[in-house]
């Protein structure tokens, strides 16, 4: 028995470890658009929206299709509905009497006996189906014609909603290489500056430097190391962040396998076509705009007749007793037509839902061309940023590389005696600034290259 328990708590353990087993991701940035499409709730609903969509078109097949409506009906009347019947025996012998002359003139015909009489059994049982074939109904046509438009739609939404999920995922992706390049360059940095205090301190020792150059050395590697810190906790945000916008736990694992660098920030940007229809939502809106015209369509065809071809087959059973007594009759009927309904008039109604679906369409129209002009402004202005931004990042590049420079040199002519370690510091400083100065050139132009291509429709 303790054996059995003691494999029934191993397996419990095994099961509870597979719950919340850690998953490994290694992401290019394509990938990790991918694995959003696949777990990003707003893209999930929007496949769920076009699933919908295909049910409803569905549905409006199925209005086309033959309906079948059976019904079954059991009465059995406590008392007898009844009529007043007049006596037929009493008006024949006053017709008779009249008719013969034997009646003195002036004789007051007596009104016939009136009697209740029913015409109906107790127990009656009613079975009976009836079919109906829709031969032509404006709506139901223009819907069937819709169907393709009403899915293009969906798929254009859709296709929206992953836009939007792209461009959340390339954003922090990079984010995340450029805040992990800067955290490399500030650990060279440290490195750096505990080199040069280690020196000053031998130094210091030696009686060949100042406690002041110490002290000054220390306040700046203090401040290297907060700053280093606060980039690393930057980082570790923009991993959660990343996580969040693909769609993956946050006790997963992330690792980027693309490398950032100046020059695929800058490779093909030139050869970069545009056309209004590689937008989502320029897309999005003409397919509504197609889709809202036959609504208008639809309205200006209530005009026309509906006809249907209907049928039934019914079997009625009445009796004195039970449907099980053999003198139950069972009395059969059937019918096929054709129903036709014609409109004639009805208040102007469907004139005026013609001039509201017309509206809409050219509410659509105006929705448009202001998104036409939205879009011409954010290509110009996204493109007038990557420009300004890729030559900053130039700037800052050869800024960075001439304060590594100068930085050596300066380590150089302390080295042999020739500076003080304050300019050293002061170098370093420098090219510290330069660093920085040259991350924030590196994403401004990450983030302006990403709005240009999403300006264009052509983030990858």
């Amino acid at each position: 028995m303790t054996q059995k328990k003691g494999m029934v708590t191993v397996f419990l353990l095994l099961l509870l470890g597979s719950a919340g087993a850690q998953q490994r991701y290694e992401l290019s940035v394509r990938e990790a658009v991918d694995l959003a499409y696949k777990n990003v709730v707003d893209v999930k609903n929007a496949e769920i929206d076009y699933r919908i969509q295909e049910a409803q078109n569905k549905e409006i097949t199925g209005r086309a299709l033959p309906q079948v409506t059976g019904s079954i009906g059991a009465q059995y009347y406590v008392q007898l509905p009844t009529i007043l019947f007049p006596n037929g025996q009493d008006a024949a012998i006053y017709g008779v009497l009249l008719k013969e002359g034997l009646l003195p003139a002036g004789t007051v015909v007596p009104q016939p006996t009136l009697s209740p009489v029913s015409f109906q059994q107790p127990w009656n049982l009613s079975i009976g189906a009836t079919v109906q074939q829709l031969l032509f109904q404006p709506d139901v046509f223009v819907g069937l014609q819709a169907r393709k438009t009403s899915l293009a739609l969906s798929r254009a939404q859709l296709e929206q909603t992953k836009e939007r999920v792209k461009d959340s995922a390339y954003r922090r992706y990079y984010a995340i290489l450029i805040a992990e390049k800067q955290l490399q360059f500030l650990d060279s940095s440290i490195v750096r500056l505990e080199k040069l205090h280690h020196d000053q301190t031998i130094l210091f020792k030696n009686g060949f430097a100042e406690k002041l150059d110490l002290d000054r050395t220390e306040v700046q590697l203090n401040n290297l190391r907060s700053t280093r810190n606060i980039v690393d906790n930057g980082v570790s945000i923009s991993y959660a962040a990343l996580k969040f916008a693909i769609g993956v736990s946050q006790k997963d694992t992330v690792i980027l396998k693309e490398e950032l660098t100046p020059e695929t920030l800058k490779e093909g940007i030139l050869d970069q076509s545009f056309a209004y229809e590689n937008r989502a939502e320029i897309r999005t809106l003409q397919i509504a705009r197609d889709f809202q015209q036959l609504d208008v369509r639809r309205n200006k065809l209530a005009a026309l007749p509906t006809a249907a071809l209907a049928g039934n087959y019914s079997v009625n059973a009445q009796g004195q007793k039970f449907f099980t007594d053999k003198n139950t009759r069972w009395l059969k009927s059937s019918y096929i037509g054709v129903n036709i309904s014609v409109p004639i008039f009805d208040g102007f109604q469907r004139k005026y839902r013609t001039q509201q679906a017309q509206l809409r369409v050219d509410k659509i129209d105006n929705n448009i061309t202001f998104a036409k002009q939205a879009i011409d402004f954010q290509l110009e202005a996204s493109q007038t940023s990557l420009k300004s931004a890729l030559l900053n990042l130039d700037a800052q590049e050869r800024n960075l590389q001439l304060a590594l420079r100068v930085y050596s040199l300066t380590k150089i002519k302390f080295e042999q005696g020739l500076g003080s370690s304050f300019e050293v510091l002061q170098a370093d400083a420098d090219y510290q600034q330069a660093q920085s100065n040259y991350f924030n050139a590196l994403y401004n132009a990450t983030v302006a290259r990403i709005g240009y291509q999403s300006s264009l429709g052509r983030l990858q």
